[in-house]
């Protein structure tokens, strides 16, 4: 199976992804992740991530071959580009030291062929960050996400739970609140935090969560 890219231009409808769908299963190929992007000047941009053992250009050129097709081209894959996703949420000065360790260490991994994206949302409140929790299992790549702010529990101490049971790493500030209590790792200074969240991630770091004799730091 080799993984890639394919990015379709089409006319805007109803029945539009049916059909590529249609082609990309006879041809064998098993979708991965599908994005549909905003429909601009009366055209649809659709990116799929697609497994398959044939030619893909074969699959191409069927694509372009359907009246509602205007464009078909092989593109890398975000995972090729962009890599793993690591999602820092919470307050905006924390969130900022947070990424600024976590930028630094990624770097450092990037550059011997590594591929580590770090993604900031500065946020207050309970609903919207617990919000944000659960939608970080939903994101493609997304493999860890830093908590960062001074008090967090409640919602967020519950959502933090159901996306650790969904296999994504959360590691937590030392702040107050429950959220720490529930985190895989907790540490104390955010640079250290984006640090060691990047090398839990990272396949060129031999570091692993799972191997610590204690969580907090």
């Amino acid at each position: 199976m080799q993984t890639f890219g394919l990015m379709v231009a089409t006319a805007e409808g109803i029945g539009i992804l049916h059909e590529l769908t249609g082609v990309i299963a006879r041809r064998g190929g098993n979708i991965v992740s599908v994005d549909i992007q905003g429909e601009v000047a009366g055209e649809a941009r659709t990116f799929f991530e697609i497994e398959m053992t044939a030619n893909p250009q074969e699959l191409v050129d069927e694509l372009a071959t359907l009246p509602i097709v205007r464009e078909a081209a092989l593109v890398k894959t975000l995972q090729a580009i962009y890599g793993t996703r690591i999602i820092i949420a919470g307050g905006g000065a924390q969130v900022g030291q947070v990424a600024l360790g976590a930028i630094s260490e990624a770097d450092r991994h990037n550059i011997r062929g590594e591929r580590i994206s770090v993604d900031t949302i500065p946020l207050v409140g309970e609903a919207p960050i617990a919000d944000a929790v659960r939608g970080v299992a939903r994101l493609s790549r997304a493999r860890a996400l830093v908590l960062a702010g001074v008090i967090m529990g409640g919602d967020i101490e519950r959502a933090v739970r159901e996306v650790r049971e969904q296999g994504l790493i959360v590691v937590s500030l030392n702040m107050a609140g429950n959220v720490p209590e529930a985190a895989d790792l907790v540490v104390t200074d955010p640079v250290q935090a984006g640090v060691m969240t990047v090398m839990a991630v990272a396949s060129t770091a031999k570091f692993s969560i799972g191997q610590l004799n204690r969580r907090v730091f």
